[in-house]
């Protein structure tokens, strides 16, 4: 008994030493001028700032060596659809999944000014997901988008939302649609289109625009070709990975859009000019920025999606270990957000990974890009941010601020205030 007591103290109190060593990293890993709980920017949203935290164990139960990560065996399809339900119906206060949509698409079409009316049938709509990871139509166990949370989606705009299918694309144009996500997909939906780079074996090669982001400042040689199903699209919804990515530190919602442009799909030969904060922390034009207020990219997506179901420290290999901050407690993160707020949501996950992973490559200032999103009409850069170069400055694009700490997990609607990020978690017990 004695020996069993003194192992549970020495465990409680490596727990306690961690999560007080992560917390201290993540604060002293963020600017001077951005504290805990200062927002910037507007908040967007029919609930402005919220953004969903669905948290359900049961989804994800890979053993992190056995298989294929994404295998039905480990990962439940099941519990995938019912937690894209449960942010749907939180993210628009809803209690059926079909108001919510039509709830989401009504508010969006509100805010551009084009009507106050739902999702209409001849209508498209274009995923973009992330497949970065892949460099053919064979599967791959590194860290990409999950299939389950891919035929959650669809599943939902066809059978809640009545999206026609052949009015739905899935696509990510720079890289591959992998065996994994498109055949269980196709099965379910045949007439959605999969667009990637290649084409082939039932999807469908990607073309381009040329020139359609020609970028607020000089960029160099990065792409300025957009795949045409975003720009033919009347909505867009951005699936992103929750996991890290060396020379910004996170790679989310806006580094998602990346796999819009025409880059090529070996990543050796692309240009990633302005992605990197400055790492002293200096103001400095962001080309996310551009993304998040182009037209035809976050200024054209109705809802942001990121799946968290396992995550990753790196932008690469296979999900990272598993999480060790509450309420994970050494299981995965089994989780997925949602916003209308493109900034509020990379904030939340900004938030998780550099609390999961405070020594990850490049996190310092890797919120650059946010408060630069946030205040894109008057930005500590001074850039003038115009991404399509129309003489039309881009207003703020959403709410910017930080949790309060990673246990409570507080923004500032969750205190009582009336500005800022509302985190709304959603949890599901352990089966």
């Amino acid at each position: 008994m004695k020996n069993f007591l003194f192992r549970f103290a020495s465990m409680l109190s490596i727990a306690l030493l961690y999560s007080a060593c992560s917390l201290l990293i993540a604060q002293t890993s963020m600017p001077a001028d951005v504290k805990p709980n200062v927002p910037l920017g507007t908040a967007r949203g029919i609930f402005p700032g919220r953004v969903v935290w669905v948290h359900d164990p049961n989804v994800a139960s890979w053993d992190g060596k056995t298989g294929f990560w994404w295998s039905d065996t480990v990962t439940s399809q099941s519990e995938a659809n019912r937690m894209l339900t449960g942010a749907l119906c939180s993210l628009a206060g809803e209690k059926k999944e079909s108001k919510a949509w039509d709830k989401l698409f009504t508010y969006f079409n509100a805010q551009k000014k084009r009507g106050r009316h739902g999702f209409l049938k001849n209508e498209k709509i274009a995923v973009k997901i992330n497949t970065n990871n892949t460099d053919r139509h064979g599967n791959t166990n590194e860290i990409n988008a999950s299939p389950q949370s891919v035929l959650a989606l669809i599943r939902s705009l066809v059978e809640e939302a009545k999206v026609p299918q052949k009015n739905l694309t899935i696509f990510d144009a720079s890289r591959y649609m992998t065996d994994n996500i498109f055949d269980k997909c196709h099965r379910a939906y045949p007439d959605v289109i999969f667009v990637d780079h290649v084409g082939g074996e039932g999807r469908t090669k990607a073309e381009f625009k040329d020139n359609a982001i020609p970028y607020s400042a000089d960029n160099g040689k990065l792409a300025q070709g957009l795949a045409l199903c975003a720009i033919d699209a009347d909505y867009l919804i951005d699936l992103a990975v929750l996991k890290g990515h060396v020379g910004q530190g996170v790679t989310l919602c806006a580094k998602n859009f990346y796999g819009v442009t025409s880059i090529d799909p070996d990543w050796r030969k692309n240009f990633h000019n302005n992605f990197d904060q400055d790492r002293s922390g200096k103001p400095r034009y962001m080309t996310f920025v551009d993304f998040l207020g182009h037209k035809d990219l976050g200024e054209k997506t109705m809802l942001f999606l990121i799946d968290g179901f396992y995550g990753a420290r790196e932008v690469n290999g296979l999900p990272s270990r598993k999480w060790k901050m509450p309420p994970f407690n050494d299981h995965w993160a089994a989780s997925i957000f949602a916003s209308q707020d493109g900034v509020a949501i990379d904030c939340v996950g900004l938030d998780f990974l550099r609390s999961e992973w405070p020594d990850a490559p490049d996190m310092p200032y890797s919120d650059a890009y946010l408060i630069e999103a946030a205040l894109a009409n008057d930005p500590p850069s001074k850039t003038v941010y115009d991404p399509e170069r129309d003489g039309t400055r881009l207003p703020s694009l959403g709410v910017m601020e930080h949790w309060n700490n990673m246990n409570d997990k507080k923004y500032s609607r969750n205190l009582g205030k009336k500005e800022g990020i509302e985190l709304f978690p959603v949890s599901y017990s352990k089966k």
